[in-house]
């Protein structure tokens, strides 16, 4: 998904199922920055586009408003950065733990022992 602000406002409008003003909105209370181009025309992107789509989704089909709309946003995106937080930690105990813990090695037998 790009993060290239391609789509104007009404092709945003559009594309999303909503009036312009909607878009303005969502911008005015938070729930989206779209790009400006040099003329200050707003610019969304496909991430913007699928932003949008689920506010929509949390209006429209489990009956949020625009307020609790913001906060689920901003806790998604909370979670992401924690989930990521995590990974890196994770990789970094691990590797912590290949530095100061000897490799595991299997005890090696002979074939005849194996047959047995």
């Amino acid at each position: 998904m790009s993060n290239q602000p391609v789509y104007t406002i009404r092709i945003a409008a559009q594309l999303v199922g909503v009036h312009q003003q909607t878009l303005r909105t969502y911008e005015r209370e938070g729930l989206l920055t779209p790009a400006r181009s040099a003329g200050r025309q707003r610019l969304y992107s496909e991430q913007d586009i699928e932003r949008l789509r689920l506010i929509r989704r949390l209006i429209d089909e489990l009956g949020v408003n625009l307020a609790g709309a913001d906060i689920i946003l901003r806790l998604r995106h909370r979670i992401t950065e924690l989930e990521q937080e995590n990974q890196q930690l994770k990789h970094e105990i691990q590797r912590q733990r290949d530095q100061q813990l000897p490799a595991v090695r299997r005890p090696q037998f002979d074939r005849q022992e194996r047959r047995r």
